[in-house]
């Protein structure tokens, strides 16, 4: 394999991407994306927007998915750190409803590749954090869809510390749990 360490998760489709990073009195350089490492690894993803944002300690995005044009999300954090969740929400997985979270930081340089199929939230652990993710179909208003972030089927052990002020969207304080979203 050449610059990017593919791990899998141990739920199916969620990948820990680690790029190698290589360092001097200068800064460092590293590659973010490689479509023949990836290939390699037998992720055959293909990208079609990159994305960005910047959220203040404390905020909760999550969990959100696309309801008919599922995205998979390669996702890392830029500045600060953030725990990084996926759940399973595809209905015939042995994982349905199973979640697996990970650190993500400007110095860890972690990745973690969502595919299709999954909800995904995080949760920002330092003061700022700048979140860029690329997706692999886009954003189609009117189809996204979520999940109570504090759904306790699903049992998230989220590392919110006893200083810390969750702040939430409207509508991530609204979204219903596991049960009441998916009626199968």
């Amino acid at each position: 394999m050449g610059q990017i360490k593919v791990t899998k998760a141990p739920i199916e489709g969620l990948y820990i991407i680690e790029p190698a990073v290589h360092g001097d009195e200068r800064g460092y350089f590293m590659e973010t994306y490689n479509k023949k490492d990836m290939e390699e690894a037998g992720l055959n993803m293909e990208f079609v927007q990159d994305n960005q944002s910047m959220s203040v300690k404390g905020v909760l995005r999550g969990l959100h998915f696309q309801k008919q044009y599922p995205q998979g999300k390669l996702v890392r954090v830029i500045k600060g750190t953030v725990f990084d969740v996926a759940v399973d929400l595809r209905k015939d997985s042995s994982t349905y409803g199973q979640w697996y979270g990970v650190e993500l930081s400007e110095e860890n340089k972690k990745q973690f590749y969502i595919s299709e199929g999954f909800a995904h939230g995080f949760l920002v652990l330092s003061d700022s954090a700048e979140f860029c993710y690329k997706v692999t179909d886009f954003y189609h208003p009117g189809d996204e869809g979520g999940v109570a972030w504090n759904d306790p089927e699903i049992g998230i052990d989220w590392p919110i510390s006893e200083d810390m002020e969750l702040i939430l969207s409207e509508k991530d304080k609204h979204w219903k749990g596991l049960k009441d979203t998916f009626q199968f």
